[in-house]
């Protein structure tokens, strides 16, 4: 059994109290992709973290009152510069992906691990956003047998829309591919990944 404790050594680790145990620690399948930003539309600040760790000022801002007793996390962010931070454990389940279904199977948290990236629908994200978020699913793909990679939108559809139209998931496959094929351990981890092609993409 591997002893590897869910976190990874490359992220900031920002711990969060919004997690539980899966049902079936063995079960972590689904790479989740989302986008995020408080308020809506801005960067940089400190009200995300704020929020997964359950330590968010509601008087900061007015939209802020929508999010009032609201309990969720991510497994991790990237922010907009590449940076990335982690608050749950991938060994735990985060509360990122809500009412969901994928394949048929539903509460996509249970087996899924949760990537937020700075942004929105309607701004790009960063070309350090791709790369850290490459090299984070190459790190994951080490360590847990996950088979797919979906948007929120893709998993809750109607309900999301992250990470959105501007997320470019062709070349986010295609650089995941090349950075794979740079180190042969790697090429095996990511031969059975599926990746969301293009949008609208059907379950």
């Amino acid at each position: 059994m591997s002893t590897f404790d869910g976190w990874l050594p490359q992220a900031a680790r920002y711990d969060s109290p919004n997690f539980d145990t899966r049902p079936d620690p063995a079960d972590i399948t689904l790479l989740v992709i989302h986008n995020v930003s408080l308020p809506a539309g801005c960067f940089g600040g400190p009200h995300v973290s704020d929020l997964f760790t359950g330590r968010i000022d509601y008087n900061a801002d007015p939209s802020f009152a929508d999010l009032r007793g609201l309990k969720v996390s991510s497994h991790f962010l990237v922010r907009r510069d590449g940076r990335v931070i982690q608050y749950v454990s991938a060994n735990e389940r985060a509360w990122h992906a809500g009412v969901s279904s994928f394949r048929g199977r539903e509460k996509c948290n249970d087996y899924s691990i949760g990537i937020e990236l700075e942004g929105s629908d309607v701004v790009p994200f960063e070309a350090a956003q791709y790369e850290a978020l490459v090299a984070l699913t190459l790190a994951l793909q080490q360590h847990y047998p996950l088979t797919d990679v979906q948007g929120h939108e893709h998993i809750a559809p109607g309900r999301k829309t992250d990470p959105g139209p501007l997320f470019n998931w062709e070349y986010y496959r295609k650089l995941l591919n090349k950075k794979a094929a740079a180190e042969p351990a790697l090429v095996n981890a990511i031969a059975g990944l599926r990746v969301v092609k293009g949008l609208p993409q059907s379950q």
